[in-house]
């Protein structure tokens, strides 16, 4: 039972990680820019929800501290990739 309830916690968390992606994915594809105030503030918002969803679940026993980490790790990389793309395609990367 607890090894169920630590994986689904986790697949959980990765789920909410995704959807802030495609939350995000969807603001660059409507926006003109990624440095939009509201685009800040909703990605800002978004990831402190999800960090303290994480370190709930870190004092719970759910999941380790590094696999938090690695969570928001991974999320922020996919984010700078999305961005990048977005710069790319708009004529504003190097």
């Amino acid at each position: 039972m607890a090894t169920h309830t630590k994986e689904k916690a986790l697949a959980l968390l990765k789920q909410d990680a995704e959807k802030i992606l495609k939350l995000i994915s969807v603001q660059m594809d409507h926006l003109t820019m990624p440095q939009c105030p509201l685009y800040e503030e909703v990605l800002d918002t978004q990831m402190f929800g999800l960090s303290r969803e994480i370190d709930f679940a870190i004092r719970l026993g759910l999941i380790s501290e590094e696999t938090g980490k690695q969570i928001l790790s991974e999320l922020e990389q996919r984010l700078a990739q999305l961005h990048e793309a977005y710069e790319q395609q708009n004529g504003k990367g190097s």
